[in-house]
């Protein structure tokens, strides 16, 4: 069973006068131990970013950076063929926004955690993988990388000795493969549900799948989405189911000191 875990959002995705789903940002900072900031490719703008990092340094909120695809329109969430050179130099790009509206606040940046299809296609990308891992020795050496235990990310980030996260989707659905099933539209699910999920898989180190398995998951930080519905009301359940069965909720960094 675990003893402590970190739990992670996905924050700051709208887009200037857009603000995507239900959940006031400030509201889910006060339930969370780490935020990965939308840095304005796949959503965000400078002054979201300064206004969630401003959020998170204040709620002492591990900081960390949510680099995506170049797709306001379709929120990060298609694939986009391009030259893994010009991938990693847009997320070299939005890694350095992040860090710097970090340093206006004296937060240091925690962790980069990729977003959307961008996250899912190094994760069966090696030579992606490989690329942003060399690139984060080189210019982040210290930042955690969040990735799924599955993920050719996480086996470079291992091979490379780079300090990472595994992942435990709460309002995701996995397949008997261990990944995450991918869909545009997510219902509004049962925080009570979700909950026992989360407990269950710190708990047992299981999760069941679509197929209806039970199959081992590994992992350091819990994520769920401000855009799924009711997010606020998850959130809120997820952290209190871990509390009440004696789970404490810590940042990445903290977590990843008892690795």
């Amino acid at each position: 069973m675990k003893e402590i875990v970190d739990l992670n959002c996905d924050m700051g995705e709208g887009f200037g006068q857009w603000v995507l789903g239900d959940a006031p940002d400030q509201e889910i900072m006060k339930i969370i131990s780490s935020a990965n900031i939308a840095a304005g490719f796949h959503a965000g703008d400078p002054n979201s970013m300064d206004r969630v990092v401003k959020l998170a340094q204040a709620h002492g909120v591990g900081l960390g950076a949510h680099p995506g695809y170049a797709d306001l329109q379709g929120f990060g969430r298609r694939f986009i063929k391009t030259d893994p050179n010009e991938l990693i130099n847009d997320i070299i790009y939005q890694i350095g926004a992040i860090r710097e509206f970090g340093r206006r606040y004296g937060a240091p940046l925690q962790h980069v955690k990729l977003h959307g299809a961008l996250y899912m296609e190094a994760a069966v990308n090696d030579e992606l993988s490989q690329m942003l891992v060399d690139t984060l020795q080189d210019t982040s050496s210290d930042s955690l990388l969040f990735c799924m235990g599955i993920s050719k990310t996480y086996e470079a980030a291992k091979r490379a000795g780079h300090p990472v996260i595994r992942e435990f989707y709460a309002d995701r659905e996995y397949d008997n493969s261990g990944s995450i099933v991918f869909r545009r539209q997510v219902g509004r699910p049962d925080p009570a549900q979700i909950a026992a999920k989360c407990v269950k898989a710190c708990k047992t180190g299981k999760v069941t799948t679509v197929e209806g398995d039970d199959i081992d998951i590994a992992f350091e930080s819990i994520c769920f989405h401000s855009d799924t519905p009711g997010a606020l009301t998850m959130g809120q359940a997820i952290r209190a189911g871990l509390q009440d069965a004696g789970i404490r909720i810590a940042s990445a960094a903290e977590v990843a000191k008892t690795l």
